[in-house]
């Protein structure tokens, strides 16, 4: 009787696991209520490895079905948790070989507007001081804003030297700019997001998402010293539009769930369908691109969502394919959480990728990946 109810219930998990493995493929403006049963994969993911754990002790032969489909889904495990135990990772390198193509690096980090709002300010403008330094030296030959804010020199504002961010991290740094701005205020300060590059920008643009937004994406493609062109994409998808102190109490008393648990809700599911039709229309932007894809985004989405699904399908995510762990990115009160991320198109080799946990000024960490591009191999003939 303990078999058959056991057996029954791994039967129930397994359905469970495919149920959600679908509903992360559905689009939140078709169908919402699948983006919230999407969330709940990680958890039938790690039921169906506590069956084969028990199956294991009690009968292998019936272990073998909770087993088959932990390998069969190992990939959906692996975008929320990375395992790569054995992998040492290579020192990070700009340079080619003969037998590879070049290594291109690339930071990616949500600046959150250098904390240039009083509220987010510290003392003499520390954070905001070294942030930028940490930037501007950085090694990476590719960097990717977000939140990007920057006081030019024909700025009104008297800190303007020490938000001349665009001079400092691009010119200054023997790096490319490109800022795409999505407002410019009264003192000429600009805000948006940023790409700098030590290779020529050849091409540029960017993506709309609708006037009622300033998320979008912007794009830029580079021209390698091996003469090779690739085409990197920085995007930021629709903030969740929810307070992290309001999360925090929804799930620390009943009281809290009760008062703010809808209005979270309402604001997760505007923000879904939001995020899945920008995906859509980045999605046709990246199939229509002629040269190799580098992707950073502060997707504002976890790894178990249809925005990330449509990435993974069609690009290796750097976190997944090389680290090891969760690759938090979040610097806040909510443990565990992964918005922001990079991909890389299938031309690429992923060697390592680093989340810098040591640089804590924003309320997103700062990650770094090496890519090298793949040679195809040529025929003697």
């Amino acid at each position: 009787m303990r078999r058959s109810f056991a057996f029954t219930c791994t039967l129930l998990i397994i359905g469970w696991l495919l149920v959600a493995i679908a509903c992360v493929q559905v689009p939140a403006y078709t169908f919402w209520p699948a983006a919230f049963g999407a969330l709940t994969l990680p958890i039938a993911l790690g039921l169906n490895l506590l069956a084969v754990f028990y199956w294991l002790l009690r009968n292998w032969r019936v272990a073998a079905l909770p087993l088959l489909v932990a390998v069969l889904t190992w990939p959906h495990f692996q975008r929320g948790l990375a395992v790569h135990p054995l992998r040492i990772a290579p020192l990070p390198s700009a340079e080619a070989d003969s037998t590879t193509g070049p290594r291109v690096r690339v930071l990616s980090s949500n600046v959150r507007i250098f904390n240039v709002y009083p509220q987010l300010r510290d003392k003499e403008l520390a954070s905001s001081k070294k942030m930028i330094q940490w930037l501007a030296d950085s090694p990476a030959e590719v960097l990717c804003l977000q939140e990007f804010y920057n006081e030019p020199r024909t700025s009104t504002s008297k800190e303007k030297n020490v938000f001349n961010s665009v001079e400092r991290i691009g010119e200054q740094s023997g790096r490319q700019s490109f800022l795409s701005k999505t407002l410019t205020n009264g003192a000429g300060s600009e805000f948006g997001m940023a790409i700098f590059s030590r290779y020529p920008i050849v091409h540029r643009g960017t993506v709309s998402f609708g006037k009622l937004t300033q998320n979008h994406a912007m794009w830029a493609d580079l021209h390698l010293p091996t003469g090779d062109t690739i085409r990197v994409f920085n995007f930021h998808l629709q903030s969740m539009s929810m307070d992290e102190q309001d999360i925090v109490d929804s799930y620390s008393s009943k009281s809290g769930l009760k008062k703010k648990g809808l209005g979270l809700m309402r604001r997760f599911k505007r923000g879904m369908i939001a995020r899945s039709w920008q995906m859509d229309t980045l999605i046709r932007r990246f199939e229509a691109s002629p040269y190799p894809l580098l992707l950073c985004a502060d997707l504002n989405d976890l790894p178990y969502s249809y925005s990330y699904d449509q990435l993974a399908d069609r690009f290796q995510n750097a976190w997944a394919s090389v680290g090891n762990g969760v690759g938090s990115t979040y610097n806040g009160r909510l443990p565990f959480v992964r918005i922001d991320n990079q991909f890389a198109g299938p031309q690429w080799q992923v060697d390592d990728f680093w989340v810098h946990y040591e640089i804590p000024y924003s309320d997103h960490f700062p990650t770094l990946a090496t890519y090298r591009l793949i040679r195809k191999a040529k025929v003697d003939k």
